[in-house]
């Protein structure tokens, strides 16, 4: 037996009855989980959430009209069939995941249902040799189809002009002041403040693993430190900068990451070319924060140069002339 799929069927040994009550619950928890994207928005993008609440209505009028089909086919007692008692039937992600990711990312989700639903039914009536079922299936595929114009509709009814513009401004400041700000603050500190005891201890011992070990204790401490401090010295409240914990992760990871980045070549054993490769990473780090600096908070390019670049030759000369000397 395939672990995790113990007492499924497959789709094909579906009844059409099994189907249309298959059918009846996916558009019941679609429609849930589109009212519950319209709540968790309702506060910050209303626009938005007038959206969804029409979409949810949308996959209620569907299920009503199922259910209806339902009744005068086979009667008034639907069977409990859900997504997951059937096998390769598509899944829906978890709704407190995909809220808590933006509303680009909301959006995105819901423009991915309406098309995993009418590939799904698309793909079932082709595979279907029932005359009566491919007729079935392919009536639930131009239904999912016709969801997902419908809902192209309501975006553009509820979105145009000034309120889409305002909507999309306000989510990618959020995106910057949550993830990008925090990551980029702690991918510099990373990769120019771990620079100087890098540099200093291979210059110093010509040690590899030395070097290496200094490196990682170096970037993880870092890391650690960077992420707590970010997350503790503000709770988002007031600053609306969001959630604490997600501008820790950002911070910290990044932070550990800048610093490994010209440490994990010293895991070559040949000190040299260690150093040589280290050296073209840090290079390649210090231009790729200038081009964030530049593409995410707006500073120019030229600007972005001097401050980071500069500023990280700066240290890493120093590192090199402490651990030389």
């Amino acid at each position: 037996m395939i672990p995790g799929f113990g007492g499924r069927r497959r789709f094909s040994d579906l009844s059409e009855a099994e189907i249309l009550a298959l059918a009846i619950s996916s558009e019941e928890d679609d429609g849930r989980i589109y009212a519950n994207y319209a709540e968790r928005l309702r506060k910050d993008y209303p626009a938005s959430a007038a959206v969804f609440d029409a979409m949810a209505a949308e996959e209620d009028g569907h299920r009503r009209r199922l259910i209806d089909a339902f009744e005068r086919r086979f009667g008034k007692v639907i069977p409990l069939v859900r997504r997951e008692h059937v096998a390769g039937y598509y899944s829906r992600r978890p709704v407190w995941l995909i809220e808590n990711l933006g509303l680009e990312r909301i959006r995105a989700e819901a423009e991915r249902m309406e098309d995993e639903a009418a590939a799904f039914y698309t793909r079932a009536a082709q595979a279907s040799t029932d005359p009566d079922t491919r007729r079935l299936l392919g009536d639930l595929a131009a239904a999912e189809r016709g969801h997902e114009q419908r809902a192209k509709d309501l975006e553009a009814q509820a979105l145009g002009g000034a309120a889409g513009e305002t909507e999309n401004e306000k989510a990618r400041r959020q995106f910057v002041l949550t993830w990008v700000q925090p990551g980029l603050a702690g991918l510099m500190d990373g990769s120019v403040s771990t620079l100087a005891p890098i540099f200093a201890t291979a210059f110093a011992t010509q040690d590899p693993g030395t070097t290496f070990l200094v490196g990682l204790a170096a970037s993880v401490g870092a890391g650690i430190s960077m992420g707590f401090t970010e997350a503790a010295h503000d709770d988002g409240v007031i600053s609306g900068r969001g959630s604490p914990l997600k501008r820790g992760l950002a911070s910290g990871i990044m932070t550990a990451v800048g610093g490994l980045g010209h440490a994990l070549p010293y895991l070559i054993p040949h000190f040299w070319t260690a150093t040589a490769i280290a050296g073209l990473v840090v290079f390649v780090e210090l231009w790729a924060i200038a081009w964030i600096q530049n593409r995410f908070m707006e500073t120019p390019f030229a600007r972005a140069v001097f401050q980071v670049v500069l500023g990280g030759a700066l240290v890493l000369a120093a590192g090199i002339a402490i651990g030389g000397s």
